[in-house]
């Protein structure tokens, strides 16, 4: 009876051990995101951090969809069959948010932006002031390109006209074809067709500058799946965190796969993060210039009504860091 109990301990044993190793196996949680605007340093966090293993070390696999913008960012977010949404406009976010749509706000994408602004070699066009009467991009409503040109008509008193053209590569093409006077693009996208003198920098986004300590962009979850799966989520933000930590180390692994990923030159790869992403347009725990943005949402009537606390601190719910 001895022996029969000490096998039939040995078999439950195994199957324990078994059973914790299938567990194991399955541990890792599918995330499904959508990410505006594929190819740039500042949206190519979750990729490089895949690729270096960090999501992997918090139990993720993520299932990414790029986009043209915030809209069709948003969309899949609000409709719960993605998990979160990266580079969501800031203005986009709020006024999901005033009419009821079921998102939050987990952290900041971009604060400050290193987007430009560019027209024909053969165009007239040299500077923003050059620009009165002309049509000028941006991606899609509500988009941080949105914001940007919106600031740039306040700010420099033009009469140019802001035209929605999608994504980079739409952009371009509707520039080159005289569709669209002075279109924009995120580095490196255009920097090729600038070094072959077929397009001219007009502006970068940093000539706003409003833009400059604003949170342009935000990370964005499905408020129920959030609420669900919170711990989901913070291992998120903090494998986010560490990839970003990982992206500005030094190691010569990051501009190579950077390079890679963005079908660029490695010097010109280079050139992206070094002369346009400081780190701290990436920090994704600090949301700036909110009341700003508010006063801007309400005069192009995203709202109606600026948020009150209520709404703000229900809307941003920021991540903490996990303690080890």
């Amino acid at each position: 009876m001895s022996r029969d109990r000490g096998r039939t301990a040995l078999i439950a044993a195994t199957a324990v051990v078994a059973s914790l190793a299938c567990g194991s196996a399955r541990a890792d949680d599918l995330l499904k995101l959508t990410i505006g605007q594929r190819g740039a340093w500042d949206t190519a966090v979750t990729e490089l951090g895949s690729q270096a293993g960090i999501f992997k070390k918090y139990g993720l696999v993520l299932e990414t969809t790029y986009t043209s913008g915030t809209d069709e960012t948003l969309a899949p977010v609000i409709a719960g069959t993605a998990d979160a949404g990266l580079a969501v406009g800031t203005l986009g976010a709020i006024a999901a948010f005033a009419k009821g749509d079921p998102i939050r706000i987990i952290g900041a994408e971009a604060t400050g932006a290193a987007d430009y602004w560019y027209a024909k070699t053969t165009s007239s066009i040299r500077t923003l002031d050059d620009t009165n009467g002309k049509t000028i991009a941006f991606s899609t409503k509500g988009s941080s390109t949105d914001s940007i040109v919106r600031a740039f008509i306040k700010e420099f008193d033009l009469t140019a006209k802001p035209v929605a053209t999608g994504n980079p590569s739409a952009t371009l093409a509707a520039v080159m074809s005289g569709r669209v006077d002075v279109g924009w693009a995120p580095p490196p996208f255009g920097f090729k067709e600038m070094e072959d003198g077929q397009i001219r920098l007009v502006a970068k986004a940093t000539d706003a500058a409003i833009v400059r300590d604003q949170t342009i962009r935000v990370i964005v979850a499905n408020a129920q799946a959030l609420a669900q799966r919170g711990d989901l989520y913070r291992r998120f933000m903090q494998a986010y965190r560490e990839s970003i930590d990982y992206m500005y180390s030094g190691n010569p692994k990051v501009i190579d796969a950077y390079a890679a990923f963005a079908g660029t030159p490695e010097p010109m790869a280079r050139r992206v993060r070094d002369d346009f992403f400081p780190k701290s347009l990436l920090d994704p725990d600090k949301i700036k210039g909110l009341n700003t943005l508010m006063k801007e949402a309400v005069s192009l009537k995203f709202i109606s009504a600026p948020l009150s606390e209520a709404q703000l601190a229900t809307l941003i719910q920021l991540q903490p860091p996990l303690t080890h």
